[in-house]
């Protein structure tokens, strides 16, 4: 369960990366467009390019909430496949198990979809997987598990209860969602993926280093 002091820290993130974690970060955001601090509402001089590249990798990291580690081993994965990097590196990442929980509407946050995973809740291709890092292949199928569908939780999601705080479903997911059950048809495209980022700035901040 995310503590208070959990989601004030991602509300101050999402104001200090300009995109939002949390659906009560989106309300945030609406109220106060600028920065946190007692500096937010000022024009701050121009950011270094560094500093530039560092804050849109962090705004990737940060969306799908996993380590500066996880993403360094998604970034060596993506260079290392056909295509331009960064768009692998986005589609990648949407493949984890914990994103394509949140995105099938299962979800409200990816802190949330995490959690599922993480107390098995959650099967892929009818067997429990609780590490959300696991990358779902296209044909498998994501499902909660029979006697977690009574659970609150999923019964609001059932229902179409995070309708209004998340993205449409995208095209690379088919979801049954009074069923809470989804299928990854194929493997996403980076214009597809709600993600707010500037993939090429991932790049460049890892190539530098």
């Amino acid at each position: 369960m995310v503590t208070k002091s959990q989601d004030r820290r991602k509300v101050r993130l999402s104001r200090a990366l300009g995109v939002a974690l949390t659906p009560k970060a989106a309300r945030y955001l609406e109220k106060r467009p600028y920065g946190p601090g007692q500096h937010g509402r000022t024009k701050r001089k121009a950011d270094s390019d560094y500093a530039v590249r560092l804050r849109e990798k962090q705004r990737l990291r940060e969306q799908y909430g996993i380590r500066e580690k996880q993403l360094r081993i998604a970034f060596n994965e993506a260079r290392r496949q056909d295509g331009l990097t960064g768009e692998n590196l986005v589609e990648l990442l949407e493949m984890r198990l914990d994103a394509l929980v949140l995105r099938s509407g299962f979800a409200r946050t990816t802190a949330q979809a995490r959690q599922f995973v993480v107390h098995r809740h959650i099967l892929v291709d009818g067997k429990i997987v609780d590490r959300p890092s696991f990358r779902v292949k296209p044909g498998q199928t994501i499902e909660v598990k029979a006697k977690s569908e009574a659970l609150e939780p999923f019964q609001v999601a059932a229902a179409g209860g995070h309708a209004e705080v998340l993205p449409p479903v995208p095209g690379y997911i088919e979801v049954e969602l009074d069923k809470l059950q989804a299928k990854l048809v194929r493997r996403p495209k980076r214009v597809e993926v709600p993600v707010t980022c500037d993939v090429q700035l991932v790049v460049e901040y890892y190539a530098a280093r």
